[in-house]
């Protein structure tokens, strides 16, 4: 066990109301604020932006990403995006 994570869902469920990076399948990043989750791994984002280039792209507000287009999620790399 590492930082109290011992399953990957504990990863997600520790990042809630935190920043966030997702990577979808199309190749679009989304930075926003983890509000919920499910097993599925579908995600609600307020805040969402999307990122081109490291800079901001567009900006959507609270948004649902399914999670079947997710590539990856990373908590910590949303202060870098």
């Amino acid at each position: 066990m590492v930082n109290g994570i011992e399953r990957p869902l504990d990863l997600l469920n520790s990042a809630k109301g935190k920043e966030i990076l997702v990577q979808l399948k199309t190749g679009k990043q989304f930075v926003g604020t983890l509000l919920a989750f499910d097993i599925h791994i579908n995600v609600v984002l307020d805040n969402a932006r999307e990122i081109e280039g490291g800079e901001q792209k567009t900006s959507y507000g609270l948004t649902f990403l399914r999670g079947d287009t997710i590539i990856f999620i990373s908590p910590s790399a949303a202060s870098k995006a």
